[in-house]
């Protein structure tokens, strides 16, 4: 059976009960996401939401909270440099990654102690 893959629409980080103020200060405020409404049948979960280009970025509540410290999404973007330095100026711990031919990337740990790493094509 042949399927027609279209992409993805969203990825899912989790953080520990009570994560949304925090969630809200770094992928809203410090990178600049514009959160997006939940669904109201799924608000009693917690969590929120995020647009990141096309897809989104789902901050679920996870009970008994591990941080995904080599699972993790790769977030596209135009000016890496420039997030760079600006993560930079806001303490933000940036961590280098092996090279891989045809773009640069590097990733940090977000407040919960997720990987996110951050890539630009060449």
């Amino acid at each position: 059976m042949q399927h027609s893959f279209m992409g993805i629409d969203h990825i899912q980080i989790a953080g520990p009960n009570g994560c949304e103020e925090e969630a809200r200060k770094f992928y809203g405020e410090l990178l600049g996401m514009i959160e997006i409404p939940k669904p109201e049948n799924l608000r009693k979960r917690g969590g929120c939401w995020f647009q990141c280009g096309r897809q989104e970025i789902h901050i679920g509540v996870e009970e008994n909270f591990t941080p995904a410290k080599k699972a993790h999404p790769g977030i596209l973007i135009g000016n890496l440099s420039a997030l760079r330095s600006h993560l930079e100026q806001n303490g933000v711990e940036i961590k280098k990654d092996a090279p891989i031919e045809g773009r640069i990337r590097f990733h940090i740990v977000d407040p919960f102690g997720n990987k996110v790493e951050f890539l630009e094509m060449l």
